[in-house]
């Protein structure tokens, strides 16, 4: 009997120490569940470039058309000097445009113009 009464207390504690355990066991379980969502929405890969209202990309052919315009402007406003005509037309004939479109991936109409006012703001000045 005195075996009987030491296995039922020691299987109320048991049972005590294995339910506290398993509520414990479920909450690490739903925070582990948590980490793991957490942890992939954060490996998720999102874009780092923001697009301008879904703008088209230009090409190679749109980007000479577009540099023509521009430079062709900047003479217009520049007729009376002389050698900032020359060096814009140097500049025109000089340009590279594989290191240009390596340097701007994935360049929009608005990218160009900005790009391009850096580029020739030190020849027009």
């Amino acid at each position: 009997m005195f075996n009987f009464i030491n296995n039922f207390f020691r299987s109320a504690e048991q049972q005590a120490v294995e339910s506290s355990t398993s509520s414990d066991d479920g909450k690490q379980k739903k925070e582990q569940e948590e980490k793991k969502k957490e942890k992939k929405y954060l490996e998720q890969e999102e874009p780092d470039e923001v697009r301008i209202g879904g703008r088209p990309e230009l090409t190679e052919e749109e980007i000479w058309a577009l540099l023509r315009d521009y430079v062709n402007k900047l003479k217009a406003s520049n007729a009376d000097n002389e050698k900032v005509c020359n060096k814009l037309d140097k500049f025109y004939e000089n340009f590279n445009m594989k290191r240009f479109m390596k340097n701007n991936p994935h360049m929009t109409h608005p990218d160009f113009y900005m790009v391009i006012y850096n580029e020739t703001a030190s020849i027009v000045d």
